[in-house]
């Protein structure tokens, strides 16, 4: 059974910290938007999905004490909106979720407009809805991601994409949960994926958990391992698609991509639509995350380099769309030129 990364638990919201895994299972009650923010920032709930799924239900909970009239509501909303949006800047489906949130609070408002609580029991039911369509779009992503894979494949994976990133049952790992409940015989490749070693601490823990084969290594070891002919498909997720098909993903990925490419070996990002940006022309405008330098100079409070060193951080890069082969939606793989394709998917 996958584990579940967030849920809706009658007053709140409760979210399975992922700073603490392998070594500790352990669930946080969250009750405002500030510990939504927190939990958001720290990466105790991460994954664009379920960074989505996290944020609607955030601003939730910043607006269901509300007992004003409905405008003032709908001031609040915004106020929260803004607040939760500061949590992280590269993972487009905050955004999307939190605009999607306002958008639903502005309809109820016009057809309640004297009664706040159901405006608030409406946005409730979308931050829920927001959570259960993430559930199918994993499985469809899974199946149309299956396609590409036969029994017997060695697939090589970066950061964690599975259900710990999502509301469902992941996105690149998708097609591999799928491949397993097939009885398919599947071999995954997990980097590290340094500095914070989600491929490690998370994806290695979620493979081994749901008994796939799973092989962990480090980050530089993925060229080599692409060079001996060891790997079949790269399988990657995704943080936002531009327009052109760049993709913003973990700190690492353009570096895969160009030696899958240099190797011969198929790379594909599983994507869902809310992550998809057409608003953005290319990757070169998407806001890239730079993080506490102590996660490279400390990593988990050991320190490791030399006291004052500078540090370069950044949480994601973009790979070009040159480098990639597919991009693996709930409505189907597209192909270059991305452009068109894209913007087909929303048509």
């Amino acid at each position: 059974m996958a584990p579940e990364s967030i849920r809706w638990n009658e007053d709140h919201v409760v979210i399975l910290d992922q700073t603490r895994l392998p070594r500790e299972e352990r669930y946080l009650e969250i009750r405002d938007p500030e510990a939504m923010f927190e939990a958001i920032q720290k990466l105790r709930v991460r994954g664009a999905p379920a960074i989505g799924v996290a944020a609607a239900y955030g601003l939730y909970l910043g607006v269901r004490d509300h007992t004003g009239p409905v405008d003032q509501l709908l001031a609040r909303v915004e106020e929260v909106a803004q607040f939760l949006a500061r949590s992280r800047p590269t993972a487009v489906n905050l955004f999307w979720a939190l605009d999607r949130m306002q958008a639903r609070a502005r309809e109820l408002a016009a057809q309640h407009p004297t009664a706040p609580e159901r405006v608030l029991a409406g946005l409730l039911a979308e931050a829920r809805q927001i959570q259960e369509e993430d559930r199918e779009v994993c499985h469809q992503i899974g199946l149309h991601g299956l396609k590409l894979l036969q029994p017997g494949m060695r697939v090589l994976t970066h950061c964690n994409t599975g259900a710990l990133a999502t509301a469902g049952i992941g996105t690149a790992l998708a097609p591999i949960f799928l491949a397993h409940e097939r009885g398919w015989p599947v071999e995954v490749y997990a980097d590290e994926t340094r500095p914070l070693l989600q491929g490690a601490r998370l994806t290695a823990w979620e493979l081994q958990r749901a008994g796939i084969p799973v092989t962990l290594l480090c980050d530089g070891a993925a060229a080599s391992l692409m060079a001996q002919g060891k790997v079949d498909l790269v399988l990657v997720g995704a943080d936002r698609v531009a327009a052109n098909g760049d993709v913003a993903n973990k700190i690492g990925t353009s570096a895969l991509a160009v030696a899958a490419q240099a190797f011969g070996v198929p790379f594909y990002v599983a994507s869902p639509l809310a992550t998809i940006d057409l608003s953005l022309p290319s990757g070169q405008e998407i806001p890239i995350e730079e993080r506490d330098p102590r996660e490279v100079t400390e990593p988990f409070g050991v320190p490791v380099a030399p006291e004052g060193v500078p540090v370069y951080n950044p949480a994601f890069d973009v790979t070009p769309h040159r480098f990639i082969t597919g991009i693996i939606t709930e409505k189907g793989i597209v192909h270059p030129p991305y452009g068109p394709a894209l913007r087909a998917l929303f048509s």
